[in-house]
C-alpha cells in the first residue's frame, strides 16, 4: 500500500518537471529582420518588462490596438506593458503597497490593463545595455506581435476601453481581457507576446524579467535560418 502515496509523489514531480521544462517554439525566420527589421526594444527594471516599439509600425497595421496608440500622447515610441489593473497602475511608495501585491499574486482572477505610454525618442537609451535587448522583426514578426497584444484588449463594440491616464508620466491603461495572479504574471504576458513575435520561450519560467531576457539572448546565439 506505500507504493501509491510513491507513485503519486514521483508523478507530481515528473509533471513539475514537465512544466519546467516546457518549451513554446517560435519562429526564428520572424526574428530576422536584419538590419532594415522592425526594431522592438524588451526593456527590465529589474522585476518588470516592457516593450518598446515604433508608434508608426503600430498604427499602420490599423484595427483597435491602432486605435488606442492613436488616442494617447504624441511620440515616435510607445511603451507597452501588462500588469494588475490596481497595483500596475500605483505610483504610491512600494513598501506602502506591500499588502496590495500580496493581493495582486494571491487572489485568481485580478483585472489587469494593458499599458500604452508615448515617448518622443528612442526609450531604449534610458536603460544599461545590461537591462535591455532589440529584436528586429520582419513584417510577419511584428504583426504576430502586434496581434497578441490586440487580442489582450478588452473591447467594448469593438473599441479598446481607457480605464486610466495617469498624470506626470502620460501613461494611459486599457482594459485587457487576461486576469493576473501568480501563475500569469507582467513577465508571462511579455514572453508570450514574444512569442508570437516568433521568440521560443519556456512559459512557467518566465514569471522573472531576467528568464525573458535569457529567452532573447538564447534566440541570438543559434544559428540564422537558411
Amino acid at each position: 500500500m506505500r507504493v501509491w502515496p510513491a507513485l503519486l509523489l514521483a508523478g507530481a514531480l515528473g509533471w513539475i518537471a514537465a512544466l519546467w521544462t516546457w518549451t513554446l517554439a517560435g519562429d526564428p525566420a520572424s526574428l530576422a529582420g536584419g538590419p532594415e527589421g522592425i526594431p522592438v526594444h524588451v526593456l527590465n527594471n529589474g522585476f518588470h518588462t516592457d516593450l518598446a516599439v515604433p508608434r508608426a509600425a503600430l498604427e499602420a497595421r490599423g484595427g483597435p490596438l491602432a486605435e488606442a496608440s492613436r488616442a494617447i500622447g504624441s511620440g515616435d515610441w510607445v511603451l507597452i506593458g501588462w500588469g494588475d489593473a490596481k497595483f500596475f497602475t500605483d505610483t504610491t511608495p512600494m513598501e506602502s503597497r506591500i499588502p496590495d501585491g500580496i493581493r495582486a499574486f494571491l487572489w485568481p482572477g485580478n483585472a489587469s490593463v494593458i499599458m500604452l505610454d508615448p515617448e518622443a525618442g528612442d526609450p531604449s537609451r534610458r536603460f544599461p545595455p545590461g537591462a535591455r535587448r532589440t529584436l528586429r522583426l520582419t513584417p510577419a514578426g511584428f504583426k504576430g506581435l502586434a496581434g497578441r497584444v490586440e487580442a489582450s484588449l478588452a473591447l467594448d463594440d469593438g473599441r479598446p476601453r481607457r480605464t486610466l491616464a495617469r498624470a506626470g508620466d502620460g501613461a494611459h491603461f486599457f482594459a485587457s481581457q487576461e486576469p493576473f495572479w501568480i501563475g500569469y504574471l507582467c513577465n508571462n504576458w511579455t514572453a508570450r507576446v514574444l512569442n508570437a513575435a516568433g521568440l521560443s520561450v519556456r512559459p512557467q519560467r518566465t514569471e522573472t524579467a531576467g528568464e525573458v531576457m535569457a529567452a532573447i539572448d538564447r534566440a541570438a546565439r543559434r544559428p540564422p535560418p537558411r
